[in-house]
């Protein structure tokens, strides 16, 4: 099992239809046939030091295995969630576990 998390930092401009347009962008990747398991979301409202809450939307996939994560990176849904709305993005952090 390869567990893809991905933490975005929108630019401070984006505006909220931006926000909820990029969302939709995000609910898009549970389409890809090879994701097993799907979860987008924001910061939880949790107040300790050791919790990051400063990222726009948490993303979630989990694939069966490398090969299905690599099907993941080059589908034509991850490609055009890409092209539409990398242009919002100020910062991405990725944490990939096996």
């Amino acid at each position: 099992m390869i567990a893809h998390h991905v933490l975005f930092w929108l630019k401070a401009d984006t505006t909220e239809a931006q926000k909820e347009a990029f969302l939709g962008g995000l609910k898009s990747l549970e389409n890809i046939e090879v994701v097993k398991s799907f979860h987008v979301g924001t910061p939880a409202p949790i107040e300790r030091a050791v919790v990051d809450t400063t990222y726009t939307f948490s993303l979630i996939l989990f694939f069966e295995d490398l090969a299905a994560h690599d099907v993941y990176q080059v589908h034509a849904i991850h490609k055009a969630f890409l092209e539409e709305f990398r242009v919002f993005f100020e910062k991405v952090v990725i944490y990939d576990a096996q």
